[in-house]
């Protein structure tokens, strides 16, 4: 136990590369982490097991006690933390909701907003003036406004650079990153002692949440007293939140779902997008194929894109999948075992246990994907007839699944189709650092110091 603490320490800058390194040497993909003070951690990149965990045997493998602690003070009873009676609720009203045509019109509206008045303009500045563009903080103040919009009917107008970030937008971040921060923590102990005697960063956190939970309920208790506002409800278009009060639940439980909904919904398909764009700027052949199939679709620098043009583009599909391959949004994904088990691979799991599939090593297994699983091709992920092919979810479980896959699947391909395919057509980025960069886990991995560009009109374009 001593000397696996140790190796966790020493290599605690380079965990991703460590357990990928470890699980390509073990003969079952899957490796058993002690760790002092802590649960026994059972570390697997083997699809059976990711099925058996995430479907087969799905009531053994909660998220449990230790997890939905680490974000219980920030998530509350959302659809995210909790297990059991409590999340099938959430579950079926939101995936009803998810599955509603008008949810999905309401997306590429906002989307056509958002991307039209603020992302277009930006870039078209950047390219006038020739100065540098974080675009990975241009990319997440335009996914905060846009999941703002869908979830809570408001406009944080995070991407415009003139006014100081809002209230919210910044709560929201201190809470996420000192969350992640306690999930980081090699001792539970030191976190949970900070939180009792309220001291230094869990006194932020404490601060951060309680604005953040503030402006959701001011939204709430205005709705109910305008009614419901935007149409609440099924059927009616308009927000989750709406959409959520319209269907009953209490008031806590909305405001807990529409919060974990802005954390699942932010940072993630801003992250997918940060890399993609930063992998094409390095293989310009492929971004050249990209550009003609936006381009096969029609003008879109003309007209706004809608959801059909969105379906057809399959090759940026590929691209993106394949960039979330190599780069995921969530590096990995815990449960708790709730009964002693045995994974299909012969592993024996005590009760307790935790139990993670680690996404970020699976997309790099040359078992699951060949000896070129390093390389950025987007063509593995494409049939002779130019489809997407269909890949099982358990092989690539970027969405998760089984009954816990991403509700949003959809919403965030939507999300991040357009973007894509809004930059691509009108302007090509040229990064200002030549080496690659750094990936960080954190609650959603992002690329260290920022993804500064200079931005040039597409030939034709100009």
């Amino acid at each position: 136990n001593t000397a696996c603490l140790i190796s966790f320490y020493k290599n605690r800058r380079r965990l991703l590369s460590w357990y990928t390194d470890l699980l390509s040497e073990s003969a079952t993909q899957t490796i058993v982490v002690h760790r002092l003070w802590a649960p026994r951690t059972i570390v697997t990149a083997n699809p059976d097991n990711v099925e058996y965990i995430l479907k087969t045997r799905f009531s053994n493998f909660p998220k449990g006690k230790p997890f939905t602690e680490l974000l219980g003070d920030f998530l509350g009873v959302g659809i995210f933390n909790v297990d059991g009676g409590q999340w099938s609720v959430q579950r079926k009203l939101a995936s009803h909701e998810f599955s509603a045509k008008s949810l999905r019109e309401f997306v590429v509206k906002v989307l056509e907003d958002e991307v039209s008045k603020r992302l277009i303009p930006i870039l078209e500045n950047a390219a006038e003036n020739g100065g540098v563009l974080d675009m990975q903080e241009v990319l997440r103040r335009f996914a905060f406004d846009t999941i703002c919009h869908v979830s809570l009917g408001i406009d944080p107008c995070c991407l415009d650079f003139s006014r100081a970030p809002p209230p919210l937008a910044a709560a929201f971040d201190a809470a996420s990153e000192i969350s992640a921060m306690r999930g980081a923590a090699p001792v539970s102990a030191v976190w949970r002692l900070k939180r009792a005697l309220n001291l230094g960063s869990e006194r932020e956190l404490k601060e951060a949440v309680k604005l953040v939970r503030g402006c959701v309920d001011e939204m709430i208790s205005e709705r109910i007293k305008n009614g419901g506002g935007g149409g609440g409800g099924s059927g009616g278009g308009g927000d989750l939140l709406s959409r959520f009060l319209g269907a009953g639940l209490e008031d806590e439980m909305v405001r807990d779902m529409v919060i974990s909904f802005l954390m699942a919904g932010r940072d993630t398909t801003s992250s997918a997008v940060t890399w993609l764009l930063w992998l094409l700027s390095g293989h310009r052949g492929i971004e050249k194929r990209a550009v003609e199939e936006i381009a096969s679709i029609g003008d879109t620098t003309q007209r706004q894109l809608g959801f059909d043009d969105l379906k057809e583009m399959n090759f940026i599909q590929a691209c993106l999948c394949e960039s979330m391959r190599l780069y995921p949004p969530v590096v990995w994904d815990s449960k708790h075992a709730a009964e002693d088990d045995v994974l299909p691979d012969g592993t024996p799991v005590s009760r307790g246990d935790r139990v993670t599939y680690f996404q970020y090593g699976m997309g790099r297994m040359e078992e699951l994907w060949g000896p070129d699983r390093l390389e950025f091709r987007p063509d593995r992920w494409l049939d002779r007839a130019g489809s997407v092919k269909k890949v099982s979810p358990y092989k690539y479980p970027v969405f998760q699944a089984g009954p816990r896959v991403c509700l949003g699947k959809e919403m965030a391909f939507i999300q991040m189709k357009y973007v894509v395919a809004s930059v691509l057509s009108r302007f090509e980025l040229v990064p200002v650092r030549p080496e690659t960069p750094a990936f960080v886990p954190l609650l959603t991995a992002y690329m260290a110091g920022g993804f500064n560009v200079r931005v040039r009109r597409r030939r034709g374009q100009e």
